[in-house]
């Protein structure tokens, strides 16, 4: 499903910001200034949108792990990994 919300990534100890393309209960797809490979382990915390089938949606943290990585013009690397585990994060107030 088509759905464009921010992503903070979190690779090998680094932090980037990203851009999700697609989304679904079992894999994402998402643009990323920093160069990973398949195979690379993920941590994804982003603001999921209700109506997914993954819950109520809100901020949720995902550990994913890398597809497949592909260049893209002007979005930095586009990357498509499997969603591993989701966890949503409790609100803060």
């Amino acid at each position: 499903m088509p759905v464009r919300v921010p992503v903070k990534v979190r690779h090998e100890g680094n932090e980037h910001q990203g851009l999700t393309r697609d989304l679904s209960s079992s894999g994402i797809f998402l643009y990323s200034e920093s160069g990973m490979k398949a195979g690379s382990k993920l941590e994804l915390v982003i603001m999921l949108p209700p109506g997914l089938g993954l819950g109520p949606g809100g901020w949720t943290l995902c550990e994913a792990s890398v597809v497949r990585v592909e260049k893209s013009d002007g979005k930095g690397m586009g990357i498509a990994a499997t969603l591993d585990r989701i966890a949503l994060l409790p609100e803060i107030s």
